[in-house]
């Protein structure tokens, strides 16, 4: 669970949704199981590169992407990703359907817990080798810093034109594929009463309770719940030295706890309530519950802040192909209702409706209407100012104070 614009509004009336646009399945190849990206095998070597369906396998016809499968089968067969937790916004179900949509393609996922700086520096370091990411899901100033040193390839989706421009690059290094807001999530089980707002975080009996999703100067999750907290008490994307008070204030209270979010901290009771993502909520909530636990998600009204993930074919990586295959498959009809199903606002929210895709049932586990409508990104200006403010204040104020 752990990682990490300009302002375009696009009215959906059938959904009552705003758009404000600017980290498995049970076989061998899952988000839980699939091997290290240390572990990965050579692409020469991969599951499924001498075994791979024939050229007359591949989807053919009218499929727009038969020839890329194709390529990717001939490419290795693989696409080695990173940072992708099965329960964050559904992945568990995205990169199933990813493997049933495509056979013959293994899609292991290194390191899922690792945060959007890790997924960077895992570029860097095993550039050339086997085992490089061929794509990544960063958040934005990461996606943005990754631009900046020309770590992506640019490649236009199929399905670009449905994305709204906020919501990737103009240069088409990244897209997002999907968006959330912040939640508040507390193991009722050991808390009885669950904190609704920032301001009830604040709270004498929620001593020692609260937990950020890493560290926001690292992590997109942690950053988000910084700014939200900047505008639950005064500030906004342009200030958000009041958010950096409010979480050193709360460390100074106590409340502030000092462990990181996973499903298995949740879990054991170590952090009760967590800042994180509104599309991590579905996946956690059905793990405490198969335990046993009760679980309670409000979405704080006092600090609305939404955020997408940019996801990217990184440049130079081992399988090229395969990454621009992935990268069609989260972006197409069931990759976004995957996401959907998670909890996260795909980018393709306005598409998948007037195809007759989205149902009441179906938006279950999103965020109230009224609270989406209110979402607005930073610009990647805003982020960085916020980085560089974040980097000068935060240990002083928060984690070395």
């Amino acid at each position: 669970m752990k990682r990490n614009t300009r302002k375009v509004f696009a009215v959906l009336a059938a959904t009552g949704i705003v758009l404000a646009a600017c980290g498995d399945d049970e076989e061998e190849s899952t988000a839980t199981d699939a091997p290290a990206a240390t572990d990965a095998p050579a692409a020469t070597d991969a599951p499924g590169a001498t075994d791979a369906p024939a050229a007359t396998d591949a989807p053919e016809g009218d499929d727009p992407l038969a020839a890329l499968y194709q390529e990717c089968l001939d490419n290795g067969a693989q696409v080695n990703l990173i940072a992708l937790p099965p329960e964050w916004a559904n992945y568990a179900g995205i990169l199933a359907a990813f493997g049933e949509k495509y056979p013959g393609v293994e899609y292991p996922v290194a390191d899922p817990d690792a945060s959007s700086a890790d997924e960077m520096e895992a570029v860097e370091t095993l550039a050339g080798q086997d085992n490089m990411p061929d794509n990544v899901d960063v958040s934005p100033a990461i996606a943005q810093e990754m631009v900046d040193k020309g770590l992506f390839e640019p490649y236009v989706s199929i399905y670009d034109a449905e994305i709204p421009d906020g919501l990737k690059d103009a240069d088409d290094n990244w897209r997002a594929a999907y968006y959330g807001i912040m939640a508040i999530t507390t193991n009722t089980t050991i808390v009885e009463v669950a904190p609704m707002t920032f301001a009830d975080l604040t709270k004498p009996e929620y001593k020692g309770l609260v937990n950020l999703n890493g560290d926001p100067r690292e992590s997109g999750a942690a950053f988000a719940a910084v700014v939200a907290a900047a505008i639950a008490n005064g500030g906004s994307a342009d200030d958000i030295l009041p958010g950096i008070q409010y979480f050193a204030d709360l460390k100074a209270s106590g409340n502030l706890g000092g462990t990181d979010v996973t499903k298995e901290t949740v879990l054991s009771g170590e952090t009760p309530i967590a800042l994180d993502w509104s599309y991590n909520v579905p996946g956690l909530r059905a793990d405490l519950e198969a335990a046993g636990l009760t679980v309670e998600t409000h979405f704080p009204s006092d600090g609305i802040y939404g955020g997408f993930y940019g996801q990217g074919v990184v440049k130079d990586s081992p399988h090229n192909a395969c990454s621009k295959l992935w990268t069609e498959h989260i972006l197409s009809d069931e990759g976004a209702l995957g996401y959907l199903e998670g909890g996260a606002v795909p980018a393709r929210i306005v598409a998948i409706t007037e195809k007759g895709l989205v149902t009441e049932e179906s938006k279950a586990n999103l965020p109230p209407d009224e609270l989406l409508d209110q979402v607005e990104f930073m610009s990647p200006a805003q982020i960085a100012a916020a980085k560089e403010v974040l980097a000068e204040q935060w240990g002083p104020m928060v984690a070395d104070g």
